[in-house]
């Protein structure tokens, strides 16, 4: 991408307006202006149902300066994949002349898992478009229940911690290595800890020819229990204690774009956060857990770095 005029990329007309109505410290609309950052063509937008859509298209309002289309929690994959291939008819007949770029975006819910089968096929049969997850580790729009994303020891409602279980037993899906297995050109995974990390990625994943995915982590304020105004400072903790890698994966080959100099340990990143909050309570530090999940963190940040190379 170059040198990054910031100053440039934030007075620029973004399509997704400030009009919205998300809660304060959500990641999700911060993720997506600073994705539409990274795209100078005009662009349309399909959004699964989430908070992100629901948030920002009460009727009769609308926080998008773009085509948007608002489709089921299932299958933002399909309908992407739907527009595109009308995009390519309707050239073939001169009726469009400009280019256009086609994003898709939905939560961890809608991605990860309800909406996966239509994402794995659409990214299977290689239709040109980028697919956004923001991604909060649970299912936000329906009251903070455990999602495929969400790791292992969180407390969700249909995960609590408690007497018979410490929240999340099971660990969370790579969905982003399960993307690249789809052998396509351009995976990408990122957080809020650097917006040119963020765009530059988005800006390279919409301008590779064919499907490109990109994971972002972003916090949920009321299901993390975190300070509103702390919601980079905690994506930080997620990159710098190597819980959540920055990385993406170019035609096959695992790139790491951000290695920590000083690494802090993951339980500086749970410790942070209210959904972790039984981990430490009444004085005492369940130890086992916290020890599992640096484990998790080191086997998959192992993984990651065996066969890559550094940007």
């Amino acid at each position: 991408m170059g040198v990054v005029n910031v100053r440039e990329l934030t007075g620029k007309s973004n399509p997704l307006a400030e009009g919205h109505r998300m809660c304060p410290g959500c990641g999700a609309p911060t993720a997506l202006r600073q994705a539409f950052m990274g795209m100078d063509s005009p662009v349309v937008v399909v959004g699964a149902t989430g908070c992100l859509e629901v948030s920002t298209t009460v009727y009769p309002y609308s926080s998008w300066r773009a085509p948007f289309l608002h489709v089921a929690f299932e299958n933002a994959g399909a309908a992407v994949s739907g527009v595109v291939a009308a995009h390519r008819a309707m050239s073939r007949k001169k009726l469009f002349r400009e280019e256009i770029k086609f994003v898709a975006f939905g939560g961890d819910g809608g991605t990860y898992d309800i909406g996966f089968q239509s994402l794995s096929g659409a990214l299977e049969r290689g239709h040109d478009f980028t697919y956004i997850c923001y991604n909060n580790q649970g299912y936000m729009n329906t009251g903070a229940q455990r999602s495929g994303a969400t790791p292992r020891s969180a407390n969700t409602t249909t995960s609590p911690a408690g007497i018979l279980a410490p929240g999340k037993l099971q660990r969370a899906k790579n969905l982003t290595e399960i993307a690249a297995a789809h052998n396509i050109p351009y995976v990408a995974q990122t957080t809020l800890h650097d917006p040119l990390d963020l765009i530059r990625k988005v800006r390279r994943a919409v301008e590779t020819p064919g499907p490109a995915f990109v994971n972002i982590l972003v916090p949920c304020a009321l299901f993390w229990k975190i300070n509103p105004a702390d919601q980079v400072k905690i994506c930080r903790l997620a990159a710098d204690s190597k819980f959540w890698p920055i990385y993406e994966v170019v035609n096959g080959e695992r790139v790491v774009s951000y290695t920590p100099k000083k690494p802090v340990p993951v339980e500086d990143f749970l410790r942070a956060q209210g959904r972790y909050a039984h981990l430490f309570a009444g004085g005492g530090v369940r130890r086992d857990l916290i020890d599992q999940a640096q484990a998790d963190v080191d086997a998959e940040w192992e993984n990651l770095t065996q066969n890559r190379r550094s940007s």
